[in-house]
């Protein structure tokens, strides 16, 4: 993800000077400057790669050499981005990400190339030769005036006497012509224009820092990665996450079955098996053994009745959010008042991420809040489904631990959804879930 420009250089709050008075002596300054003096030079030569090798490059496509050309241009190209990134990063403090790689199909010079020019991070490299030559002269031009200006000015009291001893004239000439001539000599004239040096010299370091910013958002917007791009990445991380989470819910799913439901149905079968073996030899035992083997029966339909409920309640595709969540909150260990105020269902897919989203909030409700009362509100804003769970509990809950609350977030984010927890030491705690509202259909 991309850096805030000027990340790093926050003001310190120690410093009793104003800022406007420090900005000429502070080192972000010198290197905001620093990077505009270097940019002019950087930018002549970027610029005048591009301009002659794409010039060469299109003037040879009626033959094969211009493809090659072209190719090298543009990767000339990003190699200089890739310097501007990293002077940007060093001097600015503008954090760029690499643009997306090349994709090839297949090896190869032929497929290489073919990658190169279908590229659109290559074309924006070269967009961004064009277009910063004439802003790295405009910005140099105007940062080196008024710096050199500000700096002349302010010190003219130091060495105003050059003139006198050795131009043979009483100071700086403001105004002259064949019949009248002004000099500043007087010390009057000589602290008005230290005065007026100041002023540039102060101004000075927030107009560089106004130019710096074009710079930074040059290198953002056309050095970095394109928006298709990070988006691509951003459903990969979630597909991956989607994945996970499938996967996690099959291995514990199995794991239930496994140990609960199945276990006890071995279990059973085998006291069914000895209740038939006794049954003619001692047919009291064998009863006995029948009414408890009834008792396992309840117990592990009861259990598959849990799984299937965790799996996907009967209720909330019968009924809807209201009735789910208020079956699983009458089963959290402390009272939860729900309200559900939806104009329409959402898409099923949301409605149960997030019935389980709400679910799993009030089992850590019931196992770590050690709360007397909780409360969940469900509302529509807009395209926005809203999600809010309150207890009056301990608080402490942290989504930075690596918790189930991490995890959770995570899910919601593959669906670009949101959660987001206030959970102060010594309660309340508010959890605050957003998922995308998707109508029915």
């Amino acid at each position: 993800m991309a850096m805030e420009y000027g990340q790093g250089y926050a003001a310190d709050s120690g410093h009793r000077l104003p800022a406007a008075l420090r900005a000429p002596f502070e080192a972000r300054s010198w290197r905001e400057f620093a990077y505009v003096l270097l940019g002019l030079p950087v930018s002549v030569v970027l610029f005048t790669w591009t301009v002659a090798m794409v010039a060469l490059g299109a003037g040879l496509l009626v033959t094969f050499l211009g493809i090659p050309v072209l190719a090298a241009a543009l990767v000339g190209c990003r190699a200089f981005g890739t310097l501007e990134r990293v002077r940007a990063r060093v001097l600015l403090g503008v954090d760029v990400a690499d643009p997306e790689p090349l994709r090839m199909r297949k090896p190869g010079p032929a497929a290489w190339m073919g990658a190169v020019l279908k590229s659109g991070a290559s074309w924006r490299h070269a967009l961004f030769a064009l277009v910063q030559f004439p802003w790295a002269v405009f910005a140099f031009s105007v940062a080196v005036s008024f710096w050199t200006c500000g700096w002349t000015l302010l010190t003219y009291p130091v060495w105003f006497w050059v003139f006198p001893a050795y131009a043979g004239q009483g100071g700086l000439q403001l105004y002259g012509d064949s019949h009248h001539s002004v000099y500043l000599d007087n010390p009057f004239e000589v602290t008005v224009t230290a005065l007026i040096g100041l002023v540039f010299t102060l101004v000075t370091p927030w107009l560089v820092r106004a130019l710096t910013t074009v710079d930074g958002l040059l290198v953002r917007g056309l050095l970095g990665p394109s928006r298709l791009s990070a988006r691509v990445v951003e459903l990969e991380s979630d597909r991956g996450t989607v994945v996970d989470t499938a996967a996690a819910d099959l291995r514990r799913i199995e794991r239930d079955l496994h140990d609960g439901a199945q276990a006890r149905l071995v279990s059973l079968a085998m006291d069914l098996g000895l209740a038939k073996e006794k049954l003619r030899e001692d047919p009291q035992v064998a009863a006995r053994m029948v009414a408890d083997a009834h008792g396992e029966v309840k117990t592990a339909l009861q259990e598959l009745r849990d799984l299937a409920r965790g799996i996907h309640p009967a209720v909330l595709t019968d009924r809807g959010l209201d009735a789910a969540l208020s079956a699983v909150a009458s089963r959290c260990t402390v009272p939860v008042a729900v309200d559900v105020e939806l104009p329409a269902r959402p898409a099923p897919a949301i409605e149960g991420i997030a019935y389980f989203t709400v679910s799993e909030l009030l089992q850590n409700i019931s196992k770590h809040s050690r709360a007397r009362s909780a409360s969940v509100d469900v509302w529509r804003s807009e395209d926005r489904l809203m999600l809010q769970v309150i207890d009056d509990g301990v608080g402490g809950a942290d989504l930075s631990q690596g918790s189930g609350l991490s995890g959770l977030a995570a899910r919601l984010g593959a669906v670009d959804g949101v959660l987001v927890v206030d959970s102060p030491a010594g309660g309340p705690t508010r959890v605050i879930a957003e998922l995308p509202w998707r109508p029915v259909g």
